[in-house]
């Protein structure tokens, strides 16, 4: 069975999508500018979250089958 997202859900997901995208940008471009090695860990953390952030959030609009 083939589930379809709402026009609202879609639109949702994109915007959380673009968030997060930002949020990555701004954590990848930080920690290199940061010179405190906790600050550094903390920040490859955030941008790894991100990461997999990002990619549930592709899985929940490009996989459209029923789980």
């Amino acid at each position: 069975m083939v589930q379809y997202l709402g026009l609202h859900e879609t639109i949702d997901l994109h915007e959380l999508l673009t968030f997060k995208s930002l949020c990555l940008t701004k954590s990848t471009t930080m920690s290199a500018l940061v010179q405190d090695e906790e600050l550094k860990t903390i920040l490859a953390n955030d941008a790894a979250a991100g990461q997999q952030h990002i990619e549930q959030l592709q899985k929940f609009i490009t996989n459209r089958e029923a789980q």
